[in-house]
């Protein structure tokens, strides 16, 4: 009887400290991209208010900038604020509507982390998203710009 009871004391105690699930169900998918999608259309229609509730205060937006003579390169950093601030502004409000683009990826998610991949008109972000507090927020995104397209050139009157 014993040994019985230890047995089952074990089997207990390892339900009781092996860890939650590491699944997301489709309402942990959907709040991922829900946070994404409140970054950039935030950004496009200058809701500061959108854009802060879809970060974490403690945000860290990088972009690699390479000297294109390759004597230098520098990681310049942005804040939640900084980037709510910029929100407030309404820089992202000069992208004409017919232009926004708003792409979506889940890469992968485990557990309370997901990496995103949110492509915009003009950059592509990884985001690195959360859960805290019940709560999907960006907590670090690392972005680059894409390439501008080539302005066509001028023909002179020959």
């Amino acid at each position: 009887m014993t040994r019985s009871l230890s047995v089952l004391f074990f089997c207990i105690t390892l339900v009781a400290i092996a860890p939650p699930s590491t699944a997301a169900g489709p309402e942990d998918e959907a709040a991922i991209k829900a946070a994404a999608l409140d970054y950039l259309m935030g950004w496009y229609t200058g809701d500061a208010e959108r854009m802060e509730r879809a970060l974490h205060p403690d945000l860290a937006k990088r972009i690699v900038r390479v000297d294109p003579e390759g004597k230098w390169d520098r990681v310049d950093n942005m804040s939640a604020l900084t980037l709510v601030q910029y929100t407030r502004k309404g820089y992202g409000k000069k992208v004409p509507v017919e232009e926004r683009q708003a792409d979506i990826t889940v890469l992968d998610q485990f557990g309370n982390a997901a990496v995103v991949k949110a492509v915009a008109r003009d950059w592509v972000d990884y985001l690195q998203i959360g859960k805290v507090n019940g709560e999907w927020k960006i907590i670090n995104v690392l972005w680059e710009m894409k390439p501008r397209p080539e302005e066509p050139e001028e023909k002179s009157g020959d």
